[in-house]
């Protein structure tokens, strides 16, 4: 990211091939619209290139990058103040599960997007940068400019209200 802040704009093709599968699918958790998640992760990248300039030398770019899409991801919403009425359900959306013995059925995979839909926001979105991005609580903290033990907390209420909503759809 240094060298495309320093105007050598054609690593950012670099940096493209290394995040762009990974943002869209953190759109696409927290809005359930392909089309939507692939506008918001251009917009992202077209912000990268825009300001550049923002990022410092030394600072973590994965966390930079992330701040910057959930800043995008909260623009779309407030503009649009129907945040979930755009959540139309991962489930329908083909997905490829590498685990080859599939110890879950589809049937548990849907029940579980059915079921991060239904949490609030905050904690949606805190799961997603958790468990399906692999990101540390120190890259969150950053992210959300909370402390580290707060986020701690945050994915402990939100995995617990998540396990609630799981098997509460599961005895349905």
């Amino acid at each position: 990211m240094q060298r495309v802040k320093e105007g050598n704009l054609q690593e950012l093709a670099t940096l493209f091939e290394r995040y762009h599968v990974r943002l869209f699918n953190f759109f696409l958790k927290l809005t359930g619209d392909r089309n939507l998640s692939q506008d918001l992760t251009q917009n992202l990248f077209y912000r990268i290139l825009k300001y550049r300039s923002s990022f410092k030398e030394g600072n973590s770019f994965k966390s930079w990058i992330y701040q910057m899409a959930r800043n995008i991801h909260y623009d779309y919403c407030r503009e649009h103040q129907k945040q979930n009425e755009h959540f139309t359900g991962v489930g329908s959306h083909s997905e490829e599960v590498s685990d080859a013995t599939d110890a879950f059925s589809q049937e548990d995979f849907d029940r579980l997007d059915t079921a991060l839909s239904k949490l609030e926001s905050g904690q949606r979105e805190i799961i997603i940068l958790s468990r399906y991005q692999g990101l540390k609580y120190e890259e969150i903290s950053k992210i959300t400019d909370l402390s580290v033990p707060a986020i701690k907390v945050q994915v402990h209420r939100a995995i617990k209200q998540l396990r609630a909503l799981y098997f509460k759809l599961q005895n349905i």
